[in-house]
This record gives C-alpha cells, sequence and structure tokens, in this order.
C-alpha cells in the first residue's frame, strides 16, 4: 500500500540449480529424486554451518542468503567439493551437478522470502554457470579477493536479463585451492593432517601471585609430554603463552593457530593440598570432551606435579586418539585408574580386530575389579563378547549369553546407561529377538537423543528385523551428531540401501568402507552382493576372490550365520548375488 515502510537489508545471496534436471528425471524419476534429496540434505548442512539459511527450494532450485560474502563464497565451495566427490561414484550419465551463482545487494524482507535485484542477479549468474561451477558478481570478488586466496577469472561486464546495468563477473577458477588469508570470518592457518591441539597457560587461582612458576611449570611439562607424540600436532609454549591473562574464545584460539583442540585448566594450592582441574574442548564447536579434577597431598610438590601431568597426558592422549574416531567417552566411576583401564580399553576395542578386542576384554575386566560398580565397564565388556559373535572371532553361541549378561548387569547398575541397552540390543539380534533389539536401541535413544551410536545401531537392528526403510535417516542423523564417525557406520548405510533396492548408493557406501578399511571382509560381501544386483559380474566376482582371500573359510553357510534376518527372503535376495558372484 502507499505510504506502507518497506523492510530492507544487505546480504549475501547464493541461487543454484542443477543442470540438465528435466534429462535426468526423464531417465529415471525415482533415481533422480533419491539422488536430488541426499544432495539437497549436505546442502542444507553446509549452509547452516557457514551462517547461512534455505530461503525457498522448489524442485532442483535453491536460494539461500548468508552472513557474509566470505561465508557464501566458501559454503559454494565445499558444496561443489562435496557433490564433485559424490558425483564420481555415479555413472558419467547419472550425475547431477549444480550451477552456482553468488551475489551481495540490497533485498526486501517479505517475512521468511527476500526479493529484489539482489536475488535476481545472483539466479542469473547462477544461469551463466557451467555444471559444478561458480559464478560470483563484482561485489562479491571486491569483498573476498582480499580475504580468500585462490583463482579469479575475470568474465567482463555481462548484461543480464532484466537487470538494467551490466554487472562485473568472476568464475571461481580453483576453488578446491580457496582457503582463509585474512580477517575473522575463517581459520587463518590451515589445520594439520593429524590431531592437533594447544595447550593454554594454567591459571593460577592461589591466592599467592608468586606460585606463577607452579602453574606455568605445569603448563610446560603438559606441552613438553604431548610434543613428543609424533601422532599429535602441538602449539609451541611460546605461541600458547600469548594468550596468558588474555580473554580469548576457544574458538577464536583454534581458528587463530589453526588446532582443533584446546587444553585448559587451572591449579589452587590451599595448605598441604593441591587441586588441579584439565577439560579438553573441541574449538570447531566449542563442546567439552573431557574433564578432570585432581586432588593431591603437597607432601612432594614437584612429585606432586609429575603425577598429575602423566595423568593428564596418558588421559588426554586416549581422549584424543578416541575422539578422532568419532568416539566421545565420559567418565563414570571416581576411580581414576579404573578410568584410565576403560580408555584403554575403548581406545583398542574400536580397532574391530581379534586380538584388539581379547586386549579391550582383559582391561574392562581390571577396571571392573578397581571398581565393581562401574556400569560402563560392565556394558564395554559386553560389548567385547558382541563382537566376537559378530566378526565370528567366536562360534561359541556362550560369547552372546556372555554379551547379554555384561549388559544387564550394567544396567542393573546404571538403567539410564544408553550403551548398556545397545549392548544388550547387539546380544537379542543374534539370538534372534528382534523386536527386543529395536526397544533396546529406542530406549537408548530416548535416554539420549544425541547418541549417535545409537542410531546406527538402531538402523541395523531394524534392517535384520527386516524393516530397512528406516535405515539409512538414522545412520545419516548419527552422521551428523558425530562428523568423525567410525567405520562401521558406512557398513549400516550400505546394508540400508541396498535392502531398499538402491543399490548404486548402497555400492559407494561399501566403496568408502572399503577405501578406510580394506581387510575388514563384511565390505567385499556388500561390494560383491552390490555389483552382482547391477549387473557387474566380473567385479563382483573379483570382490567375491578378494573376500575369499581374507576369510579362506567364507561360504554362504557362513554368512546365514553373520547375517540374522528375521525375514527369510532378504537372506535370499542377499545369499542370491553372492551366489551369483561366485560365492559357494
Amino acid at each position: 500500500m502507499p505510504g506502507e515502510k518497506v523492510e530492507r537489508k544487505l546480504t549475501a545471496i547464493l541461487s543454484a540449480d542443477v543442470k540438465g534436471f528435466s534429462r535426468l528425471m526423464g531417465e529415471d524419476e525415482v533415481g533422480t529424486l533419491r539422488t536430488l534429496n541426499a544432495y539437497r540434505e549436505a546442502i542444507d548442512a553446509l549452509i547452516a554451518q557457514h551462517r547461512g539459511r534455505v530461503v525457498d527450494a522448489a524442485g532442483d532450485s535453491l536460494l539461500a542468503e548468508c552472513a557474509s560474502a566470505v561465508d557464501a563464497v566458501q559454503c559454494a565451495v565445499e558444496i561443489q567439493s562435496t557433490l564433485d566427490a559424490r558425483n564420481a561414484e555415479l555413472p558419467p550419465g547419472r550425475r547431477m551437478e549444480f550451477r552456482i551463482g553468488i551475489n551481495v545487494g540490497d533485498v526486501i524482507i517479505d517475512g521468511p522470502q527476500i526479493y529484489g535485484d539482489g536475488v535476481n542477479i545472483a539466479a542469473r549468474l547462477e544461469e551463466l554457470a557451467e555444471p559444478g561451477g561458480i559464478l560470483v558478481a563484482g561485489t562479491v570478488y571486491d569483498q573476498v579477493e582480499a580475504k580468500l586466496t585462490g583463482e579469479y577469472e575475470f568474465l567482463g561486464e555481462q548484461k543480464l536479463k532484466n537487470i538494467a546495468r551490466p554487472v562485473r563477473v568472476y568464475r571461481v577458477v580453483k576453488a578446491g585451492a580457496i582457503a582463509a588469508k585474512a580477517g575473522r570470518e575463517e581459520p587463518e592457518l590451515p589445520p594439520p593432517d593429524k590431531p592437533s591441539i594447544i595447550v593454554l597457560p594454567v591459571v593460577n587461582m592461589s591466592n599467592d601471585p608468586e606460585q606463577e612458576y607452579f602453574s606455568d611449570g605445569i603448563t610446560e611439562d603438559i606441552t613438553t609430554e604431548l610434543s613428543r607424540m609424533s601422532g599429535l600436532f602441538v602449539i609451541s609454549r611460546n605461541s600458547a603463552f600469548t594468550y596468558k591473562g588474555r580473554a580469548a574464545k576457544v574458538k577464536d584460539i583454534g581458528r587463530e593457530m589453526g588446532v582443533r583442540y584446546v587444553l585448559e585448566g587451572s591449579v589452587r594450592k590451599a595448605g598441604d593440598r593441591v587441586r588441579i582441574t584439565a577439560q579438553l574442548i573441541d574449538a570447531t564447536t566449542g563442546h567439552h570432551l573431557w574433564a578432570e579434577r585432581y586432588d593431591r597431598p603437597l607432601t612432594d610438590i614437584f612429585a606432586v606435579q609429575d603425577e598429575i601431568v602423566r595423568r593428564i597426558v596418558t588421559t588426554l592422549k586416549l581422549q584424543l586418539s578416541l575422539s578422532e574416531q568419532g568416539v566421545r567417552v565420559r567418565k563414570s566411576t571416581a576411580d581414576l585408574d579404573a578410568y584410565d583401564l576403560y580408555l584403554r580399553g575403548t581406545a583398542l576395542l574400536w580397532r574391530f580386530t581379534k586380538d584388539a578386542n581379547a586386549q579391550a576384554r582383559q582391561l574392562y575386566e581390571q577396571a571392573i575389579a578397581l571398581d565393581p560398580r562401574y556400569a560402563s565397564a560392565y556394558a564395554s565388556l559386553g560389548l567385547s563378547y558382541a563382537f566376537d559373535w559378530i566378526f565370528q572371532w567366536s562360534r561359541d553361541r556362550q560369547t552372546l549369553a556372555r554379551a547379554a549378561e555384561m549388559a544387564q548387569a550394567a544396567i542393573t547398575l546404571n538403567a539410564a546407561l544408553p550403551h548398556a541397552h545397545t549392548t544388550l540390543g547387539y546380544a537379542c539380534l543374534w539370538q534372534d529377538r528382534h523386536e527386543q533389539a529395536v526397544a533396546e536401541a529406542r530406549r537408548a535413544i530416548a535416554l539420549e537423543p544425541n547418541n549417535a551410536h545409537a542410531h546406527v545401531a538402531l538402523g541395523h537392528f531394524l534392517t535384520h528385523a527386516g524393516r530397512p526403510e528406516e535405515t539409512v535417516a538414522l545412520v545419516k542423523r548419527a552422521m551428523r551428531l558425530n562428523p568423525r564417525y567410525p567405520v562401521a557406520y558406512l557398513l549400516t548405510l550400505g546394508n540400508g540401501y541396498f535392502f531398499t533396492g538402491r543399490y548404486e548408493e548402497a555400492l559407494a557406501a561399501y566403496r568408502a568402507y572399503a577405501a578406510r578399511n580394506p581387510d575388514f571382509a563384511a565390505a567385499h560381501v556388500g561390494l560383491a552382493m552390490s555389483y552382482s544386483m547391477l549387473g557387474r559380474d566380473d567385479e563382483a566376482r573379483a570382490e567375491a576372490a578378494e573376500l575369499m582371500r581374507l576369510e579362506p573359510g567364507a561360504s554362504l553357510e557362513a554368512v546365514k550365520v553373520i547375517f540374522p534376518f528375521k525375514d527369510p527372503a532378504m537372506l535370499e535376495l542377499m545369499l542370491a548375488a553372492l551366489r551369483k558372484a561366485g560365492l559357494t
């Protein structure tokens, strides 16, 4: 209406669509929609990670806005990189390539929608972009050129449809090379290819300022001990001490130093006691992964310091190792020695080898000997027995009974422990108690909605209970909760795809699984049956041969034992595919 005030703002606009979408739909409507939904899920997550929101999405088109030009360009780069990797797993004719245009401009706000030339320019740039390419307006280039490295090709001033003035257009030539160069939007230093950490100066909480030497000494000792570990990247003491006495956000520190983890702590001396606290933080999320408090008598100050440093270093090293595998461990015992044993066992358990599993079991048993009420140790001990059966390291069904017994003991001690319920679920599954297995996993998720492992367990149980339709969504949810997920997630994802008839996607999941764990027989089972269902017989036979090389006793009968399907038709589908691949 005349005189009505219009709300406006300046924003970074990202417009995207799929090149050749009509052709893809004409050839395979169902498969195209599945791929589009999977790609859109990845795109939406990346937009959210880069401080953006999806404004509108219709068909194959998407409109989003980000807080800055830097956010929008880096988001676009990650989108194209992610989708390029996924497209590599598809036949050339089925690849789904997005075109992206980015503009910074003034827009009109109407509820959740935005309108105006700022939006129209982004849409016109998207139409000009090559499949898999990114075009940006001059307004975007002016803001990112000084902040992002990379190559940009000037395409001149372009006359765009229904836009009054010509627009300067740039093509992002080397998207993969883009990294933060200046400003505060993104990391200033590229992260290393190994777990990385900075030990912040331990804060002196004592009333005596002369005790700074004590807190500084602890900081230096921890840094030195961690630096001796070849598997870690540790920021030097000199750089770390630039933060002494400064109030800085953990995320900023992680970005400025190019590290993922930050260790911070404090020390207080009072009378004949000393108390040291330490906590490990994921700088990318701000989440606290581990925290501990150490109370000791101050009978020999340096011996006490050495003891505490050794304990922190040992426990921290294990926590770092586990977190890099996507495993988070909470302390649920007051006995620090039992906790250390539990951490060591968990680090071994997730290696998925027979010897490591046996060693983990011994450590869990030692932890229980120290603390007979340590529920988590009972649950993990039960899982080690379940793994014996799942991976066929033992063919004695008593191992399943033992797994169920330990899980039930954990539940008796702590009925609110999700890990105990999922462990019991695994034991129930192979005892043909499918519905109880599903119920235990649902109970675990009800107790802890953000428990990624419980989501994967539920997907695994549902697949074998004859209801695989939910599995893919459950595993995708777990991967979102746990970005550095264990390799086992991919196996459950592949099974979810396979038993819903999505063989190309199953193949991609099994390939990713095999790439991370090529000597694991289950990967080659999945590959063999997927190739077989896709009619790629030579590749199917090659995978079956690799399976039999890794597991000389591999046979159709062994498969029947390993995969406890409730529905005989699902088992027969799998056996038929493997039989065609050459398994006898």
